[in-house]
C-alpha cells in the first residue's frame, strides 16, 4: 500500500493559452482503464477483499480509514491517494462519509506523476 498526494501544493501552475490554474497530475495509461466515483455515506464500507487489478483511490471529500493485510487502519482525507497492487488485500471505511475516484488498470504507476507521501 502506497500513499500519494494530489493536493494543490503538489500541482504545477499552468499559464499556456492564457490560462491560470494549478494542475495536479495523477496518472496516464495506454491500456484499458476503469474510472469510477465512489460515494460512501456515514459508516460506509468497502469490504475487505483482494484487488483484481492495480487500484488507485483518490479521496475527493470527507475522510476515512484504509488498511491492507496488516489490520492497522490509516487515516486518509481529501487530496490524498492510496495505491494497491493486484491481489493486495484491502478495505476502506468511513464514519462521516467520503467521496473518491477509483482508477483500475494493469498499467498504473502513480509514482511517475504524484509525490509519494508514505509507504506501508
Amino acid at each position: 500500500m502506497e500513499f500519494y498526494t494530489f493536493n494543490k501544493e503538489s500541482g504545477k501552475q499552468i499559464s499556456k493559452f492564457n490560462s491560470d490554474f494549478i494542475m495536479s497530475r495523477i496518472i496516464q495509461t495506454d491500456k484499458a482503464t476503469n474510472i469510477g466515483c465512489m460515494h460512501l455515506d456515514k459508516n460506509g464500507i468497502v469490504g475487505y477483499h483482494q484487488a483484481v487489478v492495480p487500484q488507485l483511490l483518490l479521496i475527493l471529500s470527507g475522510e476515512g480509514t484504509v488498511r491492507n493485510d496488516q489490520e492497522e487502519y490509516i487515516k486518509v482525507q481529501a487530496g490524498e491517494a492510496v495505491f494497491w497492487e493486484k491481489d493486495e488485500w484491502h478495505e476502506t471505511k468511513t464514519t462521516e462519509g467520503l467521496t473518491a475516484i477509483v482508477i483500475e488498470s494493469f498499467e498504473l504507476n502513480p509514482s511517475l506523476f504524484m509525490p509519494v507521501q508514505k509507504e506501508i
